[in-house]
């Protein structure tokens, strides 16, 4: 039985929608249901929210083009001033209610002369009597153009008195929105993230032809298992699935396994998926770079990217402050005399110290440090003398803007601040060198 039911549109056509939003029936039904019949005014404002990759763009556009809805869909990235977008808006308007397309220029400077415009756009018999829907994407970046903008997108419908809606889709939540002297309220809507079950349902469905979809939702299985802890997003998901496949398929090609030898196939994809965990997000090689060291069964290390941080330039002092940080996190405070003073007399090792020592600092973690202690470190490791300027705070600063440094606590504290190297022993090494 379909999820999707309305009485102005073909079963057939919502069949075929509902095929192409899986895991988004509720969203579509909700929307379907604010817009009613074509000609039916629908909400003035639909303020659509959810994090990244949770189907918001590809749901608006699918069932906008599906229905043949009259729409326009503007990304507001794209067109970043307020006069770039109206005239983005009106142009592709024009195209919506002709038949040729056209490209020229429509000069638009304030809200008014759009409302005016827009006027004369609808006024064709063919737009008169449907919505009309103004999609925004990435409309947190109305925030950044003039204070009356968004207030008058919220309220179109009222300024024109057309059959207009107009539908902002965000990352962020409509508080952040919200100008201070208070606007027309929009419905909003929200789009929760893929569950693991719902991302096995959508990668699925792109299963290469020459294998069964048995063979393809166990290789998906395996890939959720690896990355559904550190990734959610469906897109990078549906890269990294399909460049690790050829490589998943290696045993069945050879003929050393059948589609059904889950044990096989999981020994010999482990390690390079282990390698893709390394690249998520980064985009640091290129996929045909990627399948060539897949095939020469070599390390990513291998090719300059982020991961190997050869690109990393700090300058002099901020790499002497950085190995500092990072002596001073995996150190602990009573080692200091021992190793940074030249004569620091006879230290008796206490039982206590070897029992200690005997667990790596590096398993447990960095631990936080006074700026004082990191001051005494660097001057012990700098051979010449390093005054205690302006210049060396700042470089502080940046190394906790760039994240290689974390402040911990906060900055009222009366102990001065402290805090926490962030980088790995291969960072500093690569530093050292």
């Amino acid at each position: 039985m379909p999820n999707l039911e309305h009485p102005a549109y073909p079963a057939a056509t919502l069949l075929h929608l509902e095929s192409l939003v899986p895991c988004r029936e509720s969203q579509v039904s909700m929307l379907l249901s604010i817009f009613g019949e074509r000609q039916q005014f629908s909400f003035p404002s639909i303020f659509i929210y959810g994090h990244t990759s949770s189907g918001k763009t590809y749901v608006m556009q699918t069932l906008l083009n599906t229905l043949q809805l009259p729409h326009v869909f503007v990304n507001c990235v794209e067109y970043f001033t307020s006069r770039l977008l109206l005239e983005e808006i009106l142009i592709r308007l024009q195209n919506c209610s002709s038949e040729t397309e056209q490209t020229s220029h429509v000069p638009c400077d304030t809200f008014n002369d759009f409302v005016r415009l827009f006027k004369q756009a609808v006024a064709s018999q063919e737009l008169q009597d449907q919505t009309v829907y103004i999609v925004l994407d990435r409309a947190e970046q109305l925030r950044e153009m003039e204070a009356n903008i968004l207030p008058a997108f919220l309220r179109l419908q009222e300024l024109t008195d057309r059959n207009v809606t107009v539908v902002l889709l965000s990352e962020i939540v409509w508080e952040l929105f919200r100008p201070n002297i208070g606007c027309f309220e929009p419905l909003t809507l929200y789009f929760p993230d893929y569950s693991i079950g719902h991302l096995q349902k959508i990668l699925s469905q792109n299963h290469p032809p020459e294998y069964s979809l048995d063979f393809y939702a166990a290789y998906i299985n395996i890939l959720l298992g690896v990355f559904y802890m550190v990734c959610r997003d469906l897109k990078e998901l549906q890269h990294l699935a399909a460049l690790n496949f050829s490589k998943y398929c290696e045993p069945v090609v050879r003929g050393e396994a059948n589609e059904r030898d889950t044990r096989k196939l999981w020994k010999n994809i482990e390690p390079h998926l282990k390698k893709a965990m390394q690249t998520v997000y980064l985009r640091e090689i290129s996929s045909s770079q990627w399948e060539h060291l897949q095939r020469d069964d070599g390390e990513p290390g291998q090719l300059k990217g982020l991961s190997a941080h050869t690109h990393v330039e700090l300058p002099y002092y901020s790499k002497f402050l950085l190995i500092a940080a990072y002596l001073a996190s995996y150190n602990p405070v009573r080692t200091d005399k021992r190793f940074f003073l030249k004569h620091h007399g006879k230290i008796r090792k206490t039982n206590f110290m070897k029992k200690h020592e005997k667990t790596s600092n590096h398993l447990l973690g960095p631990k936080p440090f006074p700026l004082d202690r990191l001051l005494a470190i660097l001057y012990s490791i700098v051979d010449n003398r390093v005054a205690p300027t302006a210049n060396i705070f700042s470089q502080i600063t940046s190394l906790v803007t760039l994240q290689l440094l974390s402040m911990v606590g906060h900055n009222d504290q009366l102990d001065g601040p402290r805090y926490k190297c962030t980088v790995s022993l291969d960072f500093i090494r690569a530093i050292a060198r």
